[in-house]
């Protein structure tokens, strides 16, 4: 697939190339984000060496690391090191005999530090004192945020302070789907994302499987063979330490239950047990944290759990409470299970890419810029999809979000635009004079649109043209 997005994140690299001095980057995030690729296209424009640790004893990774740094030190590997800080120091001395600076990529460092735990140590001393006489250039990367936390980025890890550059990976924004896919429409990119997310490299798959929508879901996910069948127990499974036991909580939320006591409920478990449970979901960046828009984020009486990715969600809702049936069931039977399933899909997505659109949009509305959008709900009343107030706090934005299997008609744009003006204004905190501006979210316009006063329609195309 071609190699798109990560753009900031490359250049950000390649300033530490170009600086004389010694520099220490380091990128994290969970897996599947393309941290591989980035390090590669890195290494490959400028001779660097990379290296992935695995769970092999410290002297054989010694040793497959010597062997990949042969490539630039020759006969680098003929020797044998006894432990750690010898490797280095022989790394640094050749390094800087051959006035070669890397860059030096070790890849899954968490691998390393589980075989290996003095490594943190030596590495930081090495940084410290025969890095820098060499003026390498060393970047650290790993997948499992708990190890990589414990070992660089918290106050008290080993090698914290030491990095020029701190980056971490997220999905690649919907913005860039048509570049690497090549979709012809909106609307099939809205609804891809709303199955295989931001990820990389579930786009890689896709974009080797060249059947139709549902076929491709079915042929990838669906299928017990599918490569992704089994892909969030795998993401639990290759964390540091093994984070599978947090799966019943992912089951109860993919099943519907999103307050606490809900998902407490459901496993039979205390809710007094689940905090740490769902701190490390949240900081896998597995699930979300919710609270209506204008309630302090503290009430957690009021708060919501729900899975972040697309694709995790997608799997917790269609795969893991039909595992069984899809494993005897044949292909036909699978795609209908899953088309039942779409409608709420594409419609949660849409909605979620609409409130993180509308900063970014507001900038082209030649008017008032508004803020981070947010939901609004009250017990069983009235729902709000999308709140967001203007930065001078003159205006208040409220938006529906509607999704239709097919465009929407004139008419029923209208019809929607009345019914969210009588909703009317959401109970929250305001300035009694504020202005309102109302703003409906389609798939696309029609042709004939003319907006009313006071109202805006924005469709797919503009909500993906701003979010890259």
């Amino acid at each position: 697939m071609k190699f798109v997005n990560r753009k900031q994140e490359l250049r950000r690299l390649r300033d530490l190339t170009r600086s004389p001095k010694a520099s220490v980057a380091v990128i994290w995030g969970r897996r599947r984000m393309g941290k591989t690729r980035l390090l590669l296209e890195w290494v490959d424009q400028h001779q660097g060496v990379y290296y992935a640790a695995d769970e092999s004893a410290g002297s054989i990774q010694r040793k497959y690391f010597a062997i990949a740094l042969d490539q630039v030190l020759p006969n680098f590997s003929k020797v044998e090191y006894p432990d750690w800080t010898t490797f280095f120091s022989r790394l640094a001395r050749d390094a800087k005999q051959v006035k070669w600076r890397g860059p030096i990529v070790i890849d899954e460092l968490p691998y390393l530090i589980s075989v290996s735990p003095e490594f943190p140590s030596v590495l930081q001393k090495f940084i410290d004192v025969d890095a820098k006489k060499a003026n390498l250039i060393i970047a650290l990367c790993g997948s499992s945020q708990r190890m990589m936390q414990g070992a660089i980025l918290e106050s008290s890890a080993p090698l914290y302070g030491r990095a020029d550059e701190i980056i971490k990976l997220g999905p690649i924004p919907i913005g860039y789907m048509k570049e690497a896919l090549h979709f012809k429409t909106p609307r099939k990119i809205i609804e891809s994302y709303a199955i295989w997310g931001g990820i990389p490299r579930y786009w890689e798959l896709l974009e080797k499987n060249k059947k139709n929508f549902l076929e491709s879901i079915d042929k990838i996910v669906l299928d017990p063979m599918g490569p992704l069948n089994e892909e969030p127990n795998r993401l639990l499974l290759e964390e540091l330490p093994s984070a599978i036991n947090l799966r019943p909580i992912l089951d109860a939320i993919g099943l519907g239950a999103h307050r606490l006591s809900e998902v407490a409920s459901r496993i039979c478990l205390p809710v007094t047990s689940l905090a740490r449970p769902i701190q490390r979901l949240l900081e896998l960046d597995l699930i979300q944290r919710e609270t209506p828009y204008g309630v302090n984020a503290q009430n957690s009486k009021k708060t919501l759990y729900k899975i972040k990715d697309p694709f995790i969600r997608f799997w917790f809702t269609v795969v893991a409470p039909r595992r069984s049936q899809f494993s005897q069931a044949i292909s036909t039977t699978r795609k209908q299970w899953l088309k039942e399933a779409l409608t709420s899909l594409f419609s949660i997505t849409w909605e979620e890419l609409c409130r993180h659109a509308v900063p970014k949009l507001s900038q082209y509305w030649h008017g008032e810029i508004y803020g981070q959008a947010g939901r609004f709900w009250h017990g069983q009343d009235q729902e709000w999809d999308i709140l967001s107030e203007s930065e001078n706090r003159s205006t208040l934005l409220i938006g529906e979000a509607k999704w239709t299997a097919k465009p929407p008609t004139t008419a029923f744009v209208y019809k929607a635009i009345e019914q969210l003006k009588r909703k009317g204004v959401p109970p929250i905190k305001r300035h009694s004079n504020i202005r309102l501006l109302h703003v409906l979210f389609i798939s696309e316009k029609p042709k004939q649109l003319k907006e009313p006063k006071g109202v805006r329609v924005v469709d797919a195309k503009e909500i993906i043209r701003v979010l890259k």
